[in-house]
């Protein structure tokens, strides 16, 4: 059933990175919470997540492997907890995000039950985490300022403040914007094609994407005038409404040269790469 969902699953990660998301939290605030409900939206919705394991934060020490897995992230959601600034283990990872992905615009703050301006200004609870601090490492004092700075640069970044929500809007939100900036911005097939998008207008019209509804197309014509090509437009266009999306191509040159159970072992291959709810089948056309 071709069911459109508000949220959609995403093209693997380019290959250049090997998560989509990096999570940093602080594990005794959120990690059997809110930081859990998250992580499994977004893997649920085919987001590759990194997410640390409590048994990496028994050291002092940030490991090699977690300093790896932030520079292989494209996007890094900071969950801002009440305590978040009390773990040195939290705040060097955060220096190290900001590092690693602010000049990319890909470090997404979540104010989860503290106000942006106790980040900001580091007051509340983060000041007595801080007066710790300093005491702490009275003979680090650059350590602890390259902290403050940190946190006073991210509560300046756009993101989302808990209390402006109800949780579930919340996490389907975050999750909304991941996969939008996930997108391709442009579209290798059509977008220099003449005449191609009022071509389109009665395909979409037929489509009406946002119906709960199952819709066959059948496009008809002579070889060559160019069928194939707008149902790779589409295909192209539509994957954000659905949940899970898939172009099986050649149909009949593919049957003729392997045969039906070929094909259909390489059709369960695309189903069972995101493991989706929701499918949409696009077959290319042919007369």
């Amino acid at each position: 059933m071709s069911t459109p969902s508000t949220s959609a699953s995403f093209p693997p990660s380019t290959p250049q990175w090997k998560y989509d998301v990096f999570l940093s939290f602080r594990g005794e605030d959120t990690r059997k919470a809110f930081t859990d409900h998250l992580y499994t939206a977004l893997e649920h919705q085919g987001i590759i997540t990194f997410r640390d394991d409590p048994e990496l934060q028994k050291g002092e020490a940030i490991s090699p492997a977690l300093f790896a897995a932030i520079e292989q992230s494209r996007f890094a959601l900071i969950v801002l907890s009440q305590n978040y600034a009390s773990s040195t283990w939290c705040l060097d990872e955060l220096v190290r995000i900001l590092e690693c992905l602010k000049a990319r615009e890909a470090v997404l703050p979540i104010f989860y039950d503290v106000d942006p301006s106790d980040v900001r200004k580091q007051t509340g609870s983060f000041r007595e985490a801080f007066t710790n601090h300093e005491e702490r490492f009275r003979d680090d004092k650059e350590k602890v300022q390259r902290w403050r700075s940190a946190l006073t640069e991210v509560a300046s970044f756009s993101g989302w403040n808990s209390m402006d929500w109800y949780e579930s809007k919340l996490i389907r939100d975050i999750v909304e914007v991941i996969w939008t900036k996930l997108q391709p911005t442009s579209f290798s097939y059509g977008e220099n094609l003449v005449g191609m998008d009022s071509r389109l207008q009665p395909v979409n019209l037929l489509l009406d994407v946002g119906v709960d509804d199952v819709r066959f197309i059948g496009i008809w014509g002579m070889g060559g005038i160019g069928k194939t090509t707008m149902v790779r437009v589409v295909y192209e266009r539509i994957p954000r409404e659905f949940e899970f999306s898939f172009l099986l191509t050649d149909v009949r040159n593919s049957v003729e040269k392997s045969g039906l159970l070929n094909l259909q072992k390489h059709f369960s291959l695309g189903f069972g790469q995101r493991k989706p709810a929701y499918q949409t089948f696009m077959k290319e056309p042919r007369l």
